[in-house]
């Protein structure tokens, strides 16, 4: 039941942000969006969402909650010219099988989904947005107990600092949330933070996309391992685009130019992306993105939290963008608001971020734990053990489609990483790995699977 009374405010209106609104409609008889960036009113970067500019996945896990809050979505970007198809995956060696079980994945550009997902929550009769302005902080009560509201400063010559009631607030303001500073000022503690360094650097370039490139397949998912911790990205988007998302690790970074883009792409472990653009029509000059390191805020550890504020998305937990988990995470955070609303306002920051913790927790063990043996820190015996049966798991997912398709399902976060030691598919990697390698390349003939991570 909405509470005709209250109003509640969103901090950003980057994709999280728009997921919480569209939420909090339902609970709520008032939502305000504040986002400091002035919004485009179609698709467009914008300097507020810099990974924009480069290669973004939606798992299967995230579009199934996007679609449904937003019913019809996948039909909307298709009519966008947003491709709906299939991938190659390639990891340990070589491309992992196709499983025809696996539904199509659909391939968007990051502006052109936050562009319809924006469109549809600006339609919803109780929610505002109001762009252009700065949120200077918290309100609380005269305990000191419960944010009240925000104070706001409107970008526009001779505005001044004005204060926002609500009974809740909820901070989607991303990585560079305010939320531990301003929680220090009411008197809480902050939230402890999990970083796991990465140094990670990537550059992107759009090319011309031809209906016969990769025999019709719409991406090729390069993931980094011990011995080459170079991936690659190349997925399909509207407009008959490709963008090519090269990255490295640990200072090792793609040049900028197109001869050392070209070069970096060279040294890739499958020379699949290098042969694409080296013939292709490139359609923009290549731009970069640095990224220090994942980043987990512990508020689930939190003894004493104010009531009316709630935090979500990258403000909670920012990953390594190559594994294309961060809208999809975002997806699991809102769902699990939307059930802890529908049981009430008691203790609901306590709920909320045990819930969201349990979402996050799939995608924070498999990015960290991948982060972690690519930085070749030294493991316990258990993850030593773990990390080789991976390694055996790669190469049997070359040749098994059932191996390949549970490691889908963890990748699209459909599934925990313990279903991969499930007897039958302990047994199926086992049997592969004594029949052999399998096929390293990704030729005319052999299947390609259709991967939902990048």
């Amino acid at each position: 039941m909405k509470s005709q009374r209250e109003t509640a405010i969103v901090i950003g209106g980057s994709m999280a942000g728009l997921l919480a609104a569209r939420v909090l409609a339902e609970h709520y008889a008032r939502v305000v969006i504040l986002e400091r960036d002035t919004l485009p009113a179609a698709a467009a970067n914008r300097k507020g969402a810099p990974q924009g500019q480069h290669a973004h996945a939606l798992l299967g896990q995230g579009r199934r909650i996007m679609e449904q809050y937003f019913p019809g979505l996948t039909e909307s970007l298709v009519q966008q010219g947003a491709p709906l198809g299939y991938g190659r995956f390639f990891s340990g060696g070589g491309y992992f099988a196709r499983s025809p079980q696996m539904p199509p994945t659909l391939y968007v550009s990051r502006p052109c989904l936050e562009a319809e997902v924006r469109r549809r929550v600006r339609s919803i009769a109780n929610v505002e947005v109001i762009d252009g302005c700065d949120v200077l902080g918290l309100m609380a009560d005269a305990e000191g107990r419960r944010v009240v509201g925000v104070r706001v400063l409107r970008r526009h010559a001779g505005a001044s600092a004005e204060v926002l009631s609500a009974g809740l607030v909820v901070d989607a303001g991303g990585r560079g949330s305010r939320t531990p500073a301003w929680l220090e000022q009411l008197g809480f503690a902050a939230p402890a933070v999990e970083l796991v360094e990465v140094g990670m650097g990537y550059a992107s370039r759009l090319y011309a996309r031809k209906p016969d490139d990769l025999d019709g397949d719409l991406l090729i998912n390069i993931a980094p391992t011990p011995d080459n911790r170079r991936a690659c990205g190349m997925i399909a988007q509207e407009g008959d685009r490709w963008i090519v998302t090269l990255a490295g690790y640990f200072g090792d970074h793609p040049p900028l130019d197109d001869a050392g883009f070209r070069a970096f792409a060279r040294k890739l472990p499958t020379p699949d992306v290098f042969e694409f653009i080296s013939q292709a029509t490139p359609l923009s000059d290549p731009v970069s993105f640095k990224f220090a390191a994942n980043q987990r805020r512990r508020y689930e550890h939190l003894a004493d939290f104010p009531n009316g504020l709630l935090v979500v998305g990258d403000a909670i937990c920012s990953f390594s963008p190559i594994y294309g988990q961060g809208m999809s995470t975002a997806a699991l955070q809102v769902q699990a608001l939307d059930e802890c609303l529908a049981q009430g306002q008691t203790e609901l920051p306590r709920r909320f971020f045990r819930k969201a913790a349990t979402a996050i927790d799939i995608a924070w063990s498999l990015t960290v734990g991948n982060d972690r043996r690519l930085a070749g820190a030294p493991l316990p015996a258990p993850k030593r053990l773990l990390n080789w049966y991976l390694g055996k798991f790669q190469v049997a997912a070359r040749r098994d489609a059932e191996v390949a398709m549970a490691f889908l399902m963890v990748g699209s976060l459909f599934a925990p990483p313990a279903s991969l030691l499930r007897p039958r598919i302990v047994w199926r990697v086992l049997a592969a790995n004594l029949a052999g390698p399998g096929p390293t390349r990704q030729g005319r003939n052999q299947a390609a699977h259709p991967s939902l991570s990048t």
